[in-house]
């Protein structure tokens, strides 16, 4: 039994929450453990560098741009400074650094995105020409797709920075994950919630058209794969359902190659023995994207990625 480890993590207010809640659950269950938080900063983290300003660096051309969030991590872990390394599972590439894994995943929070505005709305009530702000080229192919008239600037930063330029720019709305509002203590469940002395509306956008991103509201803890003391312990805090629809988002995203700026969503669901996989992708000349649905026995969560890819591309 390890008598004390050391979590890695991005030093984001929702990354730190993140790592608190990872911290939360393995004191719980040893309330001896010696437990410190690693602030790394990652080339994601630091807005004045371009993706071309890191493209040289390798494990940001193997995991494209979601490697700007990860591979700095990756290396602490690998180099023994950080004994397990705290991720937004939606930001993991789908093919790890070489000797690491995932070695569990906490419960997962709620998974759809949500219309973040200042006045009460709904995406449908929007005004003609809205202009809605997202930093996710999924969810701009999704806006487009619902509501072609809106405008959709790109935006960038941390959730309360991008909650600021909602409010500076006086835009009709942002798209953002309701589990990082939820963990940050804004209830996207209520119609609405002060941010900063601003009141801040919600709208559920609706998941059979905002399908997530594979991996959205889900907390993955890597391991060094030789580390078994790390891994017991992550075990121990994991979430078996969570994990395993993970393991079928990730098999989807691997086998489409979709960790570069590609406009994917995926989202597993466990009922019982029975798994179901809805998957969404947009080409870049087509408003309207492929899509399917699949379902099967749980255990064979890799295999139904593999059959959902299939029946999009009409295989």
């Amino acid at each position: 039994m390890k008598q004390q480890i050391i979590l890695g993590s991005r030093g984001s207010d929702l990354a730190l929450i993140q790592a608190r809640m990872v911290e939360t659950a393995l004191r719980a269950r040893w309330p001896q453990l010696e437990i410190a938080i690693e602030i790394i900063k990652t080339s994601g983290d630091e807005t004045t560098k371009t993706a071309a300003a890191v493209a040289d660096q390798p494990e940001v051309d193997r995991a494209g741009r979601k490697g700007l969030f990860t591979a700095e991590i990756e290396r602490a872990l690998v180099g023994g400074t950080i004994d397990l390394a705290v991720h937004s599972a939606k930001d993991l590439p789908s093919v790890l650094g070489i000797g690491t894994d995932i070695a569990a995943v906490l419960p997962r929070a709620i998974t759809h995105d949500v219309l973040v505005s200042l006045n009460k709305t709904d995406i449908q009530s929007l005004p003609n020409g809205a202009t809605v702000a997202t930093g996710s080229v999924r969810r701009q192919h999704q806006l487009r797709w619902i509501r072609s008239d809106v405008v959709v600037p790109d935006l960038r930063g941390n959730v309360p920075t991008r909650l600021r330029k909602l409010i500076q720019n006086n835009w009709d709305g942002v798209v953002l994950a309701a589990a990082g509002l939820e963990r940050l203590g804004l209830n996207p469940s209520s119609s609405s919630a002060d941010f900063e002395g601003n009141e801040i509306f919600f709208s559920v956008l609706p998941p059979d058209v905002f399908v997530p991103a594979g991996g959205q509201g889900t907390i993955a803890l890597q391991t060094r794969s030789s580390d078994q003391p790390s891994r017991s312990l992550s075990e121990a805090v994991g979430d078996g359902v969570t994990a395993v629809c993970l393991k079928a988002e990730r098999e989807f995203l691997r086998l489409l190659n979709a960790d570069c700026n590609q406009p994917v969503g995926v989202r597993a669901m466990l009922e019982g023995d029975v798994m179901k996989i809805r998957g969404q992708i947009f080409e870049s000349n087509s408003a309207e994207p492929r899509q399917a649905i699949v379902e099967g026995n749980a255990e064979k969560a890799e295999q139904l990625a593999a059959n959902l890819l299939k029946q999009i591309n009409g295989d």
